[in-house]
């Protein structure tokens, strides 16, 4: 759970109602956060698991969540509230092995090496273990020049900073094979838009 969480007497106590219930929900509770907002709080529960979260999990989480809130209505006071449970965004950065093993094929850059002597780096996470990761990183080049593979590198959990998932969008023309570049798409898979 986030640092603000531990420290907040109200998320610390909710924490206790809360995390029992998300954790028999077969989910992780990321986070817990209690802002004020006018005369009522907003609670804000960060779920996630490693088959992900969708929204049928998060109205399941919510409906359960709230059950436990109103059986224990002491903890808030009987002080009106907004539930909001959601999923960790993209931007969440990757602190925990879970987090690691979650964005396995994705994206990230990520502070590596021992302390002191850290390099910041953009790789694909190939694999996670009991011991650490197993990176491809990209190996950058001057501009115009071509592009090397990446190399894989094993970095120790203790070696291994905090990670950001990088965005990735797909370029346009995806299905010609990138192999063959003079490979053009099969005109029978095109709709003709003929309507007939």
């Amino acid at each position: 759970m986030s640092a603000a969480s531990r420290t907040d007497p109200v998320a610390t106590r909710l924490a206790g109602v809360i995390g029992p219930v998300v954790d028999t929900a077969g989910y992780d509770l990321e986070e817990l956060v209690v802002t004020p907002a006018g005369r009522r709080s907003v609670i804000r529960v960060v779920v996630d698991r490693d088959a992900g979260v969708t929204l049928d999990d998060v109205a399941e989480v919510s409906r359960a969540v709230s059950a436990a809130l109103d059986e224990h209505d002491g903890d808030m006071g009987r002080a009106p509230y907004v539930l909001e449970v959601t999923s960790p965004g993209v931007d969440r950065p990757l602190t925990e092995p879970r987090h690691w093993r979650r964005n396995t094929g994705r994206l990230v850059t990520v502070g590596v090496g021992p302390a002191g002597a850290t390099e910041q780096v953009t790789a694909r996470l190939l694999e996670v273990d009991d011991t650490g990761v197993i990176l491809a990183v990209e190996v950058t080049g001057k501009p115009g020049a071509r592009k090397r593979p990446p190399t894989e590198r094993r970095v120790p959990w203790q070696e291994l900073g905090t990670g950001r998932v990088q965005v990735e969008f797909a370029r346009g023309g995806a299905a010609v094979d990138e192999a063959d570049p003079d490979q053009q798409p099969d005109p029978a898979d095109e709709d003709d838009g003929g309507g007939q």
